[in-house]
C-alpha cells in the first residue's frame, strides 16, 4: 500500500512552502527510527538519492550504548558509515509536526551498496522475497497496545519513573464514556496516522487501566511493518505534543497486565487468500495447516524475535490475556496462536506471544520463516487445543526467559537456514548483552526485599 506522497508531490508542496523539512529514518535493532531531519529544499534537489549514518546503529543496546563483541562493527573496525537509501514509495507527511514529511530508508553497505544483512527492514524483505518465490504474498497486520500516563515523559524521568499515574482512573475496556477523557491525545493520533496515509481502523481502552489499543488495517508484510514502526513514533510524539507520556514496554507495573503486539498473518496469491478452503474444517486450507504447524514447531526458535528484552517475559503471566503456551486454538485468547474468522474468507492465524516492545520487522520476518518452513516441509498441523490453555500442562511452553529464548535462538538450524548465520549470531549477542545488563543491575525489588532483612 503505498504511502501519501510522490516525490513530484513533495517538490510542488516544498515550493509551496507546505513542508520544509523531510524525516530520512532508518530503523534500528530496537525497532525504532534513526535518522536525520533534512531541509525539504536539498532533499527534493538530490538529497533523496542517499544519505549516511555511523554503521554504530546496527550495534547498540536500548541506551545507545556502543556494545562490543559484534562482527558488523566495532571500535577496531573504526564504526564507519552505512547509506541510507531512501524509499520513495514510503515518503508521506507526518501531520503531527508542522511542515514535515518523512521516508524510510534501507541500509547499504558503504563500498558494495548491497543490504546490510542484519538490518531488520533487510532480513523482513529476504522472507517476503522468499515467499513471493513460493507464489505468495504475505498480508500481515499488528495489533499494538500501550499505557496513556497524566506526566510528560521528562517529568516522569526527572523523578525516577515513581509515582507513575495513567490517564484513565480505572478499567475502560471497550468503555466509550471511560476513553472519552483519553481523547485528546488518541483522536489526535488515529487522525494524524490517517493523514500520513496510514489506514487506522480504530481505537480502544484495552484490558488494564491506563491502556489502550491502536489498529491499523492489515496489508502486505513490509508495509504492515514499515507503518507499525510509524505508529509507534506517532504515539509517543503525540503523547509528548500534549505533555503526556506513553510506555511500550512489554510489562511496567507488576500487578497490571503487560501490553502485547499480536500478529495477524496469511498469505495470498493476487487476490484470492491461500489460508481459505471453504471444504475443509472451519475454512483452513492445507497451505494454512501447514504453515501454523511450521510456527508451532519454531515457536521457542523465534521468541527471542517476539520478547526481545528481560523484562518481555514479565508479561507471560497466567490469567493476564497473555499467552504461556505455544499451541493453537479456534478464537481462544489463552493460547499462544489463536485462529481468527474461522470458515471466511478472512481467516487467519493470530501470534499472541509478542510484546508492544518488538521489533516488527524482525517479529514479522521470523513468523514468515517458520510458516514458511512448515509449508516447504509438508509439516502436519497438530490438534487443536481447547478450554483454559493456561492449565494444559503437558502443552509446549513458551520460553520463559530471555536467557531461554536465546539458546533456542541461537540453536535454530531453521532460523540460520532461513537467515543466515551473520545474522542470527547478531541477534544471539544482541540477547546475551541484554541478559548480562540485566544480571549486573541492583534492582528497587533487591533494595525493598533486602535492605533490611538481608
Amino acid at each position: 500500500m503505498p504511502a501519501n506522497l510522490t516525490l513530484d508531490a513533495l517538490k510542488a508542496a516544498v515550493d509551496a512552502g507546505e513542508i520544509d523539512t523531510v524525516l530520512t529514518c532508518v530503523v534500528d535493532m530496537q525497532g525504532r527510527m534513526m535518522g536525520k531531519r533534512f531541509h525539504a529544499a536539498h532533499f527534493v534537489n538530490g538529497g533523496y538519492h542517499e544519505t549516511h549514518g555511523c554503521n554504530y546503529l546496527l550495534a547498540t543496546d536500548i541506551e545507545m550504548n556502543t556494545v562490543p563483541g559484534y562482527k558488523s562493527t566495532s571500535w577496531e573496525a573504526g564504526y564507519g558509515d552505512y547509506v541510507h537509501k531512501p524509499d520513495l514509495s514510503t515518503l508521506r507527511r507526518v501531520p503531527w509536526l508542522p511542515g514535515t514529511a518523512m521516508v524510510m530508508c534501507d541500509l547499504l553497505d558503504h563500498h558494495t551498496h548491497e543490504e546490510v544483512s542484519v538490518s531488520p527492514r533487510a532480513i523482513l524483505k529476504r522472507q517476503i522475497a522468499r515467499a513471493e518465490a513460493m507464489g505468495f504474498t504475505p498480508m500481515m497486520a499488528t495489533e499494538l497496545e500501550f499505557y496513556l500516563f497524566e506526566q510528560s515523559f521528562d517529568a516522569l524521568n526527572d523523578q525516577g519513573y515513581r509515582d507513575l499515574q495513567t490517564l484513565g482512573r480505572y478499567n475502560v475496556d471497550y468503555a466509550i464514556m471511560g476513553t472519552t477523557k483519553e481523547e485528546a491525545v488518541m483522536r489526535d493520533l488515529r487522525n494524524g496516522l490517517y493523514g500520513a496515509g496510514i489506514p487506522v481502523e480504530n481505537s480502544k481502552g484495552e484490558a488494564e487501566t491506563g491502556q489502550e489499543e491502536i489498529n491499523i488495517k492489515y496489508s502486505d508484510a513490509l508495509d504492515t511493518a514499515d507503518m507499525h514502526t510509524i505508529t509507534k513514533n506517532a504515539t509517543k510524539e503525540i503523547a509528548f505534543n500534549h505533555g503526556r507520556s506513553v510506555t511500550f514496554m512489554a510489562k511496567y507495573a507488576t500487578d497490571r497486565a503487560g501490553s502485547s503486539s499480536h500478529v495477524h498473518q496469511s498469505l495470498w496469491q493476487g487476490s484470492t487468500p491461500v489460508f481459505y478452503d471453504p471444504a475443509a474444517e472451519h475454512g483452513m486450507s492445507a497451505t494454512m495447516r501447514a504453515y501454523m504447524a511450521g510456527l508451532l514447531a519454531h515457536a521457542s526458535d523465534v521468541t527471542a524475535f517476539l520478547a526481545p528484552y528481560v523484562n518481555s517475559y514479565k508479561r507471560f503471566t497466567v490469567g493476564m490475556f497473555a499467552p504461556t503456551k505455544a499451541v493453537w486454538s479456534m478464537d481462544n485468547r489463552t493460547a499462544g496462536f489463536r485462529v481468527c474468522g474461522a470458515d471466511t474468507k478472512g481467516v487467519r492465524v493470530e501470534c499472541r506471544i509478542g510484546g508492544a516492545d518488538l521489533n516488527p520487522y524482525l517479529a514479522l520476518a521470523s513468523q514468515l520463516a517458520a510458516g514458511l518452513t512448515g509449508i516447504e516441509q509438508g509439516l502436519v498441523l497438530e490438534p487443536e487445543a481447547s478450554g483454559d490453555v493456561y492449565q494444559a500442562g503437558e502443552a509446549r511452553e513458551i520460553p520463559s526467559t530471555l536467557r531461554d529464548a536465546a539458546t533456542a535462538l541461537d540453536g535454530s538450524t531453521m532460523l540460520r537456514s532461513a537467515f543466515g548465520d551473520d545474522v542470527v549470531d547478531h541477534y544471539v549477542h544482541a540477547a546475551r548483552w541484554e541478559i548480562a545488563e540485566n544480571d549486573r543491575a541492583v534492582t528497587d525489588w533487591d533494595i525493598k526485599r533486602g535492605f533490611e532483612r538481608a
